[in-house]
C-alpha cells in the first residue's frame, strides 16, 4: 500500500527587478484553514460593524436630544407661567366685575313663572347736594355718596322670607356714612351680616350697616351725621359686594326710604 500524497500550496511572492522569488509553500490543509479563519474573521468583522452602526448613529443624536429636551423642558416653564398669569388675570377680572356689579341682577328664569325679575332701581342722584346736620339725630340722610343698585327691598312674610332692610349694590371700598348723628351701641362681626355697625339715634331710631369690608368707628363712639363709619364690602352671608341698610324704630322695623330726606 503506497503512502498518502501530501498536497501543498506553494505562494511566491515576486519583487519588480529581482532576480529571486521567495516561496512560501504551505500544507493544503493549513492554507485552507488560513483561508477559512479569514472569511469568518471578515463576516465577524462586517457584523460588529453592521450592529455597532446604529449604536454610534444613536450616540450622535444624544447631544441634539438633549439640547431638545431642554429646549422643551423652557418652553413647558413658559406655559405654565403663562398659565398663572392667566388665572391671576381672570380672578382680577371676577373681582371687577364682581365690584361694578356684574352680577347683581338675576337672570330671567327660564321655567315660564309668573314672576318676572325686577329691573334695578338708582339708590340716589348721582350728583345731589347733602347737608347734614350736628350734634344727634334721626337717620334721615342716604348713607352713600356713591350711586347703588338696590338688589332687594323689605320683605316682612310671616310663613316665608325675612329682609328687614335695604341691600344696595356698591363697589368694595365705597364709604358709608352715618344716616344720622347718635352713639354707636354695636360694631363687630356677626355670622349673617359680617363686620356691622349699630348706631343709636334720639326718639327710639336705630340704624344698622353690614356686610362692610372695614368697620372705622367702635362701640361707645359718637359719630355724626354724615361720618364715614366703615367701607362697603363683602363679608358674612354676602354673594357680592353691597351694604345691607336698616333702621327701626322701639324694635320695630322702618323702611328707611319713608325717612329720607329725598335722596335716592
Amino acid at each position: 500500500m503506497s503512502p498518502p500524497v501530501r498536497r501543498f500550496v506553494t505562494i511566491i511572492v515576486h519583487t519588480d527587478g529581482a532576480v529571486e522569488s521567495p516561496r512560501l509553500r504551505l500544507p493544503l490543509w493549513l492554507a485552507r484553514t488560513a483561508l477559512g479563519t479569514g472569511v469568518l474573521l471578515a463576516l465577524g468583522l462586517g457584523l460588529g460593524v453592521a450592529l455597532y452602526a446604529p449604536i454610534v448613529r444613536t450616540a450622535a443624536r444624544v447631544p441634539g436630544m438633549q439640547r431638545e429636551i431642554a429646549r422643551l423642558s423652557a418652553e413647558n416653564q413658559q406655559v405654565r407661567q403663562l398659565a398663572a398669569r392667566l388665572a391671576r388675570v381672570e380672578e382680577r377680572y371676577d373681582q371687577v366685575r364682581s365690584m361694578l356689579g356684574g352680577n347683581i341682577v338675576p337672570p330671567r328664569s327660564t321655567g315660564g313663572g309668573p314672576l318676572a325679575v325686577a329691573y334695578p332701581l338708582l339708590a340716589r342722584v348721582p350728583g345731589q347736594a347733602t347737608r347734614y346736620e350736628s350734634g344727634p339725630s334721626l337717620p334721615t340722610h342716604w348713607p352713600l355718596d356713591d350711586p347703588g343698585v338696590i338688589t332687594q327691598g323689605q320683605m316682612n312674610d310671616p310663613g316665608g322670607s325675612q329682609h328687614p332692610g335695604l341691600d344696595i349694590a356698591v363697589p368694595s371700598g365705597t364709604p358709608v356714612r352715618a344716616a344720622g348723628g347718635g352713639t354707636v351701641s354695636e360694631a363687630g362681626d356677626d355670622p349673617e351680616y359680617g363686620q356691622f355697625v349699630r348706631i343709636a339715634h334720639p326718639d327710639g331710631y336705630e340704624s344698622m350697616y353690614g356686610h362692610a369690608a372695614r368697620l372705622l368707628v367702635a362701640p361707645g363712639q359718637v359719630v355724626e351725621a354724615g361720618q364715614v363709619i366703615g367701607l362697603s364690602g363683602s363679608t358674612g352671608r354676602s354673594s357680592g359686594p353691597h351694604l345691607h341698610f336698616e333702621i327701626r324704630q322701639g324694635g320695630r322695623v322702618v323702611d328707611p326710604r319713608s325717612l329720607l330726606k329725598g335722596e335716592p
